[in-house]
């Protein structure tokens, strides 16, 4: 009976060290040293737990919706297993001309655009802010990036966290107001930055508005007299357009404004209606008789054919002036040749025995003067006023 208790209890405990040995290589094998890289840090602990997402649990790591955990949450956990958590930010973007708002764990413009890509966005560009003097989008620009400028494109290498004025500022570009700027993505997930001149000026044409005239009738002038009696001045129109140039191209011109600078002048024409009287020369005197001695009679045909030829009515004369002068006796006409109620020229004048200007002498001298030229001349000295007295 002795023998019998000492093995069973040989066979109990030789169980035991068995079923020791055999949980401590299980213990052993449960248990992981893990690396965890989060929010900017990287630290390494030890984990008995199976997964990804146990693991982080007991780490005290929440998740936000949009973020990524590499590797998943479900993969088994295993010694020296690296775990990444991607933090996923907002960005502002525009798809198709919308404006939209979009997550993304990229740590670059380029990287998080060509991800929308492959998401079917492939239109997708950053939203740019200006504002303050600085022009910013919600990320950093890829290290490889592109600007493409009428000014010349530019290639750059950046370093990583490169923001996009701190990118403009590297290759000296300098944006107006009126500039437009866009962020997208090349195939390779580089950052393209492209660049739009908008040059805003005015432009303002100069149009010339025609006078007008009219004509009104008046008995102070002679039937057909007519006379300017208010000069006709021509008007200014302004037209100011603005103008938009993209890249030295016009791609709008608007007229907004329309003004006239310059009033026109209406002509106005007066018109004589004033009819004009009958000139009527005096009868010519003739030979006392046929009994008057030769020398009397020659005598007295002299002096008859000189008062036919040069005695006429005063009103004659009155209505001759009015004709060549409008009865002015100082005008003197636009190209300073003619002078005075008869219009003579200075050399007509001296011819016959006038001094000066005639538009200087007294009214009376030049009717006297006239008078001598058209007993010398006729009335041809005035062909077109005579005429129109029916003295020719």
């Amino acid at each position: 009976m002795r023998r019998r208790r000492r093995r069973v209890l040989l066979a109990s405990a030789t169980a035991l060290v068995l079923l020791l040995g055999t949980g401590g290589v299980v213990a052993a094998q449960a248990h992981k040293t893990v690396t965890l890289e989060a929010d900017g840090e990287t630290t390494t602990s030890g984990s008995w737990r199976g997964t990804v997402g146990g693991f982080l649990e007991d780490q005290g790591v929440s998740l936000g919706e949009h973020d990524e955990v590499i590797p998943d949450l479900e993969t088994p956990l295993s010694d020296a297993t690296t775990v990444e958590v991607l933090r996923a930010q907002p960005v502002d973007v525009v798809v198709d001309g919308e404006q939209d708002v979009l997550w993304t764990t990229a740590e670059d413009a380029g990287a998080a655009l060509a991800s929308f890509a492959l998401e079917g966005r492939g239109s997708a560009q950053m939203v740019v802010s200006r504002s303050a003097g600085r022009t910013e989008v919600d990320l950093p620009l890829a290290e490889k990036t592109t600007i493409h400028v009428i000014d010349g494109d530019k290639n750059l290498v950046l370093a990583p966290g490169t923001t996009l004025q701190q990118a403009l500022n590297q290759a000296g570009i300098t944006l107006n107001d009126s500039d437009e700027i866009s962020v997208t993505s090349a195939a390779d997930g580089s950052s393209v930055v492209t660049i739009v001149r908008v040059v805003l000026s005015q432009r303002v044409e100069t149009e010339v508005i025609p006078h007008t005239s009219r004509q009104v009738e008046s008995d102070e002038y002679y039937v057909g007299t007519t006379k300017v009696t208010t000069e006709g001045v021509d008007g200014t129109l302004q037209r100011t357009y603005n103008v938009t140039t993209r890249d030295g191209q016009v791609v709008s011109d608007e007229l907004v404004e329309e003004a006239t600078t310059v009033p026109a002048v209406e002509e106005v024409v007066t018109v004589g209606t004033k009819k004009r009287p009958v000139a009527t020369p005096k009868a010519t005197t003739s030979s006392s008789s046929g009994s008057s001695s030769a020398s009397s009679s020659s005598s007295d045909s002299s002096a008859a054919a000189s008062e036919s030829t040069s005695t006429v009515s005063g009103d004659v004369w009155a209505q001759l002036a009015q004709c060549e002068s409008g009865g002015n006796p100082s005008i003197v006409s636009s190209n300073g040749k003619y002078h005075g109620l008869y219009q003579f020229t200075v050399s007509t004048w001296a011819s016959v025995g006038g001094s000066g200007l005639p538009s200087e002498a007294s009214a009376a001298e030049q009717t006297q003067r006239a008078q001598a030229l058209q007993a010398r001349s006729g009335w041809g000295q005035w062909p077109a006023c005579a005429r129109k007295l029916g003295l020719l």
